[in-house]
């Protein structure tokens, strides 16, 4: 069923499935022009950075940890950079080295859980996951394994597969050994596998034809690709510091959200797979970069349905990059640094599976947090999310109630969003008066 643009309803959804959290959209139409898209993000705010203040600076990976279940090591690492980066304190290459293969196993259940749990069973006509399993039992088996191995190199490294345990500012409380990391090795060696058959699975699906000219954002560190460290880049062909981005971003507060909106210079811009990716290729290695061509991708992706294949890539680079890592393992290595502490202001950021996560603390001299800033991925993408959001639904009006409920929703899912860190969606309303 088609409905004429200038028709009057109200469309209504209370609740969206499969994305982390809570909110809604409302959506106006006049005249069959989209008027307003709003993303309503009603989850309560948790004033994460109010209750840091006056904690030790020490207790922040563990504290900031709780902000996701998902990928609460993105929160932990860019605490623990930032803080390092307050104290002048550079940690070892094997602190480094495990931090960057804990982030691997992060990715790895994160982007297996979203491609094959929350994102494919749009592009494949079922309800969820449990209904596509019926059908396709192999290809669910395969994430599930995927994602299995994902956590179990968490607990290796981290000592839990979610909120790690082993992590603190310095480095670590312990190092894995050599027969640690080889005993799951042939997990990994299998995920590398089933994430080069997951890129072929993406590639098979179907696609709107659809395209905006997105302002990209990541990290770019000297060598490799971007997932632990690395300076700001952007598809304007800036470089800045991290410390910068608190001079040429800016966190809005809108009145139909609890995230905050984040815009750089003014403008909505895009973090995560689609930004890493386009920012980023010639940094994959040889064998994710081929994956990407066999699947039909350039060295840049501006079409937001097709982030499930990027995903599937950057999948295949996390097991590669784990991989190589623990090959390379030797016993014996520095867990951690000492930090002393000092009056002084650090700035960090990683790259969660969503996108980047800036942290900046100001401490004092018994390294106490002063002040706190916290931006998450999703309340930078939220503008990017709105636009896209008008862009599709004036293109698709003419859709029934039940048409248009699925591709906004099939939209928002494109960025994964992490509404419960947005708040430190989707109940959809449709008006068409």
């Amino acid at each position: 069923m088609s409905m004429q643009p200038t028709s009057e309803r109200t469309l209504s959804v209370e609740v969206l499935a499969r994305v982390e959290g809570e909110g809604g959209l409302h959506l106006s139409m006049r005249n069959g022009k989209v008027a307003e898209a709003k993303l309503n993000i009603f989850e309560p705010p948790r004033f994460y950075e109010a209750f840091l203040r006056g904690r030790s600076m020490m207790e922040l990976p563990d504290l900031t940890a709780r902000i996701c279940g998902i990928c609460p090591v993105a929160y932990q690492f860019s605490a623990c950079m930032a803080i390092e980066d307050a104290c002048g304190v550079t940690v070892p290459d094997s602190v480094h080295a495990l931090r960057r293969l804990l982030y691997c196993g992060e990715w790895i259940e994160s982007q297996t859980l979203h491609v094959y749990m929350l994102h494919a069973p749009d592009f494949m006509g079922y309800a969820g996951a449990i209904e596509m399993a019926k059908d396709y039992p192999t290809e669910v088996a395969r994430g599930l394994s995927m994602k299995k191995a994902g956590n179990e190199l968490m607990t290796l490294v981290g000592g839990r597969s979610v909120h790690p345990v082993n992590t603190k500012i310095g480095g670590f409380y312990k190092m894995p050994s050599v027969a640690d990391m080889m005993a799951l090795r042939p997990a990994l060696a299998q995920g590398l596998e089933d994430a080069l058959e997951t890129v072929r699975f993406c590639a098979g699906l179907e696609f709107p034809e659809f395209e905006r000219p997105y302002l990209f954002v990541s990290l770019r560190p000297e060598t490799g690709y971007p997932i632990d460290s690395g300076r700001i880049v952007t598809s304007r062909g800036e470089d800045l510091s991290v410390r910068e981005f608190v001079e040429r971003v800016e966190e809005v507060h809108v009145e139909h959200s609890n995230a905050l909106h984040g815009v750089l210079d003014g403008e909505p811009y895009v973090v995560g797979p689609l930004a890493r990716y386009s920012l980023n290729f010639d940094r994959l290695s040889p064998l994710a970069q081929q994956a990407a061509r066999d699947a039909g991708l350039g060295e840049t992706c501006y079409n937001p349905f097709k982030s499930i294949i990027v995903r599937a890539v950057e999948t295949v680079e996390a097991f590669h990059e784990a991989l190589r890592i623990i090959d390379s393992w030797v016993d014996g290595l520095p867990a951690s640094v000492p930090v002393p502490p000092r009056e002084a202001e650090g700035w960090g950021a990683t790259e969660a599976p969503r996108g980047l996560c800036f942290h900046r603390y100001k401490i004092d001299d018994d390294g106490l947090v002063t002040d706190a800033q916290i931006a998450p991925p999703t309340s930078q993408n939220q503008p990017s999310m709105e636009a896209d959001l008008r862009e599709l639904a004036q293109e698709w009006m003419w859709m029934s109630d039940e048409d248009l409920t699925l591709r906004a929703e099939v939209a928002i899912r494109n960025y994964d969003p992490c509404i419960s860190c947005s708040v430190h969606f989707l109940d959809l309303t449709v008006d068409r008066g």
